[in-house]
């Protein structure tokens, strides 16, 4: 597909993914509304088994323009360990919004479609939002400090949330994203952060303890993402378009430390403290991995 113009091909993925996405919700609707007549175990065990190949099946559509279209070059390492039977938490630096897509690329079908938690608003995006919630992913209600400090009865609210969400995953295998840092990296975001990362933002511990707090005894491990684009970081329309020339991404899995499983990081400090210095560390460790991608992949502008 080289030989169409750039804004062709955005057109064309673009309509691909539309039509893929109304038919696989339009499926995934159908089972849904069985999923509810039926709250017997052997029909919610069935329902949930299709709704997960529904959503891979998804995946794997769009991967396949993103492969028709783009010709993407792809870095890997770390991939090899992962397997399709365990649960794993994943998170990864944030650099653009095409990281999801690029995520569910490389990890579709070699663990469990990824979950991730969504602000609350996004239930009511069109079609997908109702998808979400019928997946089973978290909504998320985010108060402020201020709101907290009038309201001192939320406080915990997201965890109750994430403790609630996990339990329905307590007997299937599934894969919980997060991005640390909370949200995209753009130099006006670093320098207002002042961070101490050449190539990242500060990372948010908080939403990893919660996951760990609800569900740490079933993780088989944390599966660190590192990514990076050569040619700068790409827009959705870069994606669809067929310019996402190279990615760089390392998968590096870490056992979950025994004393981090099921503490309460809201109410010790002690363990918030240890928790916070752990993960800074994991993200020094990353921002000298982007330093040296840099350095094999230079920059292409």
């Amino acid at each position: 597909m080289d030989f169409l113009p750039a804004p062709l091909r955005g057109v064309i993925a673009s309509l691909l993914l539309a039509l893929n996405t109304v038919l696989l919700c339009s499926v995934l609707f159908v089972v849904t509304i069985f999923k509810i007549c039926l709250p017997f175990r052997a029909a919610q065990r069935f329902t949930d088994w299709l709704m997960s190949h529904i959503q891979e099946t998804w995946i794997g559509n769009n991967n396949a323009w993103i492969r028709l279209l783009g010709h993407t070059r792809w870095h890997l390492s770390g991939l090899e360990g992962l397997d399709y039977r365990h649960s794993y938490l994943v998170t990864s630096n944030h650099q653009s919004w095409v990281d999801i897509m690029v995520l569910q690329y490389l990890l579709n079908r070699r663990i469990r479609p990824l979950k991730f938690f969504l602000k609350q608003e996004l239930i009511w995006v069109p079609v997908i939002g109702l998808a979400w919630w019928a997946l089973g992913f978290p909504f998320m209600k985010r108060y402020s400090k201020a709101y907290l400090a009038k309201h001192p009865e939320k406080k915990g609210k997201d965890l109750e949330t994430t403790r609630r969400t996990c339990a329905k995953f307590r007997h299937n295998p599934v894969g919980i994203f997060n991005f640390a840092e909370g949200t995209r990296f753009t130099p006006a975001k670093h320098a207002e952060q002042n961070s101490p990362f050449r190539h990242l933002l500060k990372p948010k511990a908080g939403g990893i303890a919660f996951v760990l707090d609800a569900m740490g005894d079933q993780l088989e491990s944390i599966v660190n993402v590192t990514l990076y684009y050569p040619g700068g970081r790409p827009g959705y329309w870069d994606l669809l378009c067929g310019n996402v020339k190279e990615v760089v991404a390392h998968f590096q899995e870490i056992k979950i430390p025994a004393e981090f499983v099921g503490r309460n990081y809201d109410q010790d400090q002690e363990y918030r403290s240890a928790f916070q210095l752990w993960i800074n560390t994991l993200w020094e460790e990353k921002d000298k991995l982007l330093e040296r991608m840099e350095q094999e992949h230079p920059p292409k502008r």
